[in-house]
């Protein structure tokens, strides 16, 4: 499949590593910061970080998604603000990155750091359709906690 990006900012671009697959097993596409100068993200504070691409998903049974990178939440506590988001096929803005540190220390993001990364995934469609019984299941309606695992 291509998936074709779009500088937004060619300026600030042409300084940003390039989105990519840092090693051949990897699941998704590195996403840096397209800042020209540093940003410090202090604890509990969100930030909108641009990354200085959109993306052209050329069919609807396909979706973006971008996560945070397990390094930058494990050590510093950085994360994305919407836990994960979605990039629609018919989307064509630039993709941001709601960063929050949910860290004890402010945390600086440089240009070009790595802040983010992008996975492809396939979209299945629902027929929604409403009824007045759902299928039984061992769980039923217990909620959060209730299976005591």
């Amino acid at each position: 499949m291509i998936i074709k990006f779009k500088k937004i900012n060619p300026t600030i671009g042409d300084t940003i590593p390039s989105p990519s697959y840092v090693t051949t097993g990897a699941a998704g596409i590195d996403l840096a910061a397209a800042i020209v100068e540093p940003v410090t993200v202090e604890p509990g504070e969100r930030v909108m970080i641009p990354t200085g691409l959109a993306v052209d998903i050329p069919t609807t049974e396909i979706v973006g998604l971008v996560f945070p990178r397990s390094g930058l939440a494990a050590r510093h506590g950085l994360a994305l603000a919407n836990a994960v988001g979605v990039i629609d096929s018919d989307y064509k803005g630039e993709i941001l990155c709601p960063v929050q540190n949910n860290g004890e220390q402010p945390y600086q993001i440089k240009p070009g750091d790595r802040i983010a990364q992008l996975l492809f995934m396939p979209v299945l469609k629902a027929q929604i359709e409403f009824t007045e019984e759902l299928s039984e299941s061992e769980r039923g309606k217990g909620g959060f906690g209730s299976t005591g695992r």
